[in-house]
């Protein structure tokens, strides 16, 4: 018998533990990826990023990092790099995922910082379930290759242009 999921604040989780999940959700060659790119040298967002635990064991996490996109024609835009979104293997069909994605975007709204959140990532479930389109993201350029149609944007202040992505290495309160 499963128990209520309980999300805590990821800072609150053991690193290793958390890396550990990760490896098994998503491999040990991971880090190569572009988005681990996107948020190198930064932290994650601590009201954003979240554990889930199922009887003290993590059995999920979230983690949203800080980035900006800088316009070809000046400018720049910050955004919310929202992912990795990891769920231990055996409990991927159990909701987790999209408890912590529910859990994350609200919090996102309250602490402001939901006007340009991006990720990379299936674009018919986080279309249908949380809205994400690439309709703006044509023009970005990412630090590494990346698919163009799993490059995916909510907002009302997501650029629609030319620019590059990279990471935000300082926060403004």
């Amino acid at each position: 018998m499963r128990r209520l999921i309980e999300l805590v604040a990821l800072d609150k989780i053991d690193s290793d533990a958390i890396e550990a999940l990760l490896d098994r959700a998503f491999g040990r060659d991971r880090h190569g990826r572009t988005a681990y790119r996107l948020r190198a040298g930064t932290e994650p967002i601590p009201g954003l990023s979240l554990a889930a635990l199922d009887g003290g064991a993590l059995v999920g996490t979230i983690q949203c990092w800080p980035v900006v996109f800088t316009a070809d024609k000046g400018g720049a835009v910050p955004l919310t790099l929202l992912g990795p979104v990891a769920v231990e293997p055996g409990r991927q069909r159990d909701g987790i995922g999209r408890l912590l994605m529910t859990a994350s975007l609200d919090a996102a709204v309250r602490e402001r910082l939901d006007s340009a959140i991006m990720l990379i990532g299936d674009p018919e479930y986080y279309s249908r379930f949380f809205g994400f389109s690439a309709e703006r993201t044509a023009g970005w350029r990412l630090p590494g290759p990346v698919e163009r149609h799993r490059l995916l944007a909510r907002g009302n202040a997501v650029p629609d242009g030319a620019g590059t992505i990279g990471p935000r290495l300082a926060i403004s309160a």
